[in-house]
């Protein structure tokens, strides 16, 4: 099953990193850290990106699952 994280680390990444990321989006913020976002296929493959970042020496801020806007629940629903 195919899950999507937004990952977010301190230092500025070039778009040109999205390969090297298995094709993940990356975005950089204003406050000068970046955010990578996309669908990761399983948990290990998620450990490999938090390795490449590792090895890069980059600092890890937040690592957070990402539902696709279609399978939140609408706002005020009640799951069961």
């Amino acid at each position: 099953m195919t899950l999507h994280y937004q990952i977010t680390v301190k230092e500025r990444l070039e778009d040109s990193w999205s390969a090297w990321f298995d094709g993940l989006t990356i975005t950089a913020s204003p406050d000068g850290t970046t955010l990578l976002t996309g669908a990761v296929r399983d948990q290990t493959a998620l450990y490999g990106l938090l390795a490449k970042l590792r090895d890069l020496g980059l600092t890890l801020l937040a690592v957070t699952p990402d539902l696709p806007a279609a399978s939140q629940p609408a706002p005020n629903s009640l799951e069961l």
